[in-house]
């Protein structure tokens, strides 16, 4: 075992704040990896403040995770002490059902361990995220970064990346699709960059006017603001793909009118329930979808990784020292970043120092 800082809630209602715990001694198939960077998560927020009702305390959070291998179990292959690797919201699942044989531990049937605010397989200990100064996974949820990517812009791409590149693959998304991302933030900011990149002429849809030039400097062909509905009527039936980021309950029946027959709109943000409820007709009249996803399994967060460094993708970042996490946190609820935090973990070995 070894002593490990970070910084953890105590309760819903406490800040963030310093925080010693251990760490299991890695084991044969285990990778050691001494976190350099670590992106916020609106999630984070969340489970912090106990706002989904499920948080377990003490809690470190982050799942966004970016460091250095410092060692590695007898049996480990592929990755060596030296290497650069990261660390997304899970580091284990029953490795055993269709959904793990298929490589998507993230809808484990028997429930994936996450990163944080989750318990370590057949037992009660706390697993602790990445607001810390290291962490000990199992090699199969250890992703290599490629070599000359941003280390501190890749930490996002564990969540936010892979929350927009899954469904962008799952749904074939490529060249010659008119494809639009719905909500410009963490999240709509990397389904910007993936979908060009992917080949598609992608339209940033927002209810913000003052969003236009951010959305074409992300890589976005059109901007359709949804509270025009003279625009979002002159687009209508013209959208192979909707990726919607939107992450608070809102009306889905305009976009849907935005679909092509037999289309598809996925949403990646809402956890809650829809409201206003969606209109049967809307669905029915053009034998349209509303599916929803997750993040990706692991061998598709390493395809994810893996393109970024072929296209030099990463999240635009604001770094922040871990002491003003909590600052942060409040920054978030104003949605005053763009697009994603991103804390320095070396501020947390400075300040034990």
């Amino acid at each position: 075992m070894t002593e490990v800082r970070g910084y953890a809630a105590r309760d819903a209602q406490s800040p963030l704040a310093p925080f010693s715990f251990t760490r299991r001694s890695p084991g044969p198939h285990d990778i050691e990896i001494e976190i350099l960077y670590c992106g916020i998560c609106h999630s984070d927020l969340h489970q912090a403040r106990n706002d989904w009702r499920n948080s377990l305390y003490p809690m470190v959070p982050g799942h966004e995770i970016v460091g250095r291998v410092t060692s590695v179990g007898e049996h480990v292959k592929k990755l060596k002490a030296g290497d650069f690797a990261a660390v997304g919201c899970m580091v284990d699942s029953c490795r055993h059902c269709s959904a793990c044989d298929d490589d998507l531990e993230q809808y484990c049937e028997h429930g994936a361990t996450w990163t944080y605010n989750s318990k370590e397989r057949n037992s009660d200990a706390l697993t602790f995220g990445g607001y810390s100064e290291k962490i000990v996974v199992e090699e199969r949820f250890v992703a290599k970064v490629p070599p000359h990517l941003d280390l501190k812009a890749t930490a996002p791409l564990l969540c936010a990346g892979i929350t927009t590149w899954s469904p962008l693959r799952h749904w074939k998304v490529g060249p010659g699709q008119k494809v639009g991302v719905i909500g410009l933030g963490g999240l709509g900011h990397m389904g910007i960059k993936f979908a060009k990149a992917l080949g598609a002429h992608v339209v940033m849809i927002t209810t913000s006017p003052g969003k236009a030039k951010d959305a074409k400097k992300l890589g976005a062909d059109e901007v359709l603001l949804s509270r025009d509905a003279a625009a979002m009527a002159a687009q209508a039936a013209s959208f192979d793909f909707l990726l919607n980021t939107v992450p608070v309950p809102h009306d889905l029946n305009p976009y849907l009118a935005l679909l092509k027959r037999d289309r598809t709109m996925v949403l990646v943000g809402v956890l809650t329930e829809l409201e206003p409820p969606v209109q049967g007709g809307a669905l029915i009249g053009g034998r349209k979808s509303v599916a929803g996803s997750g993040i990706g399994g692991m061998k598709e967060t390493q395809e994810m990784l893996d393109f970024c460094g072929e296209h030099n993708i990463v999240a635009d970042i604001e770094v922040v020292p871990i002491q003003a996490v909590n600052e942060a946190y409040e920054r978030l609820l104003k949605n005053d970043v763009k697009y994603r935090f991103v804390i320095d973990i070396e501020s947390l070995r400075k300040e034990a120092a």
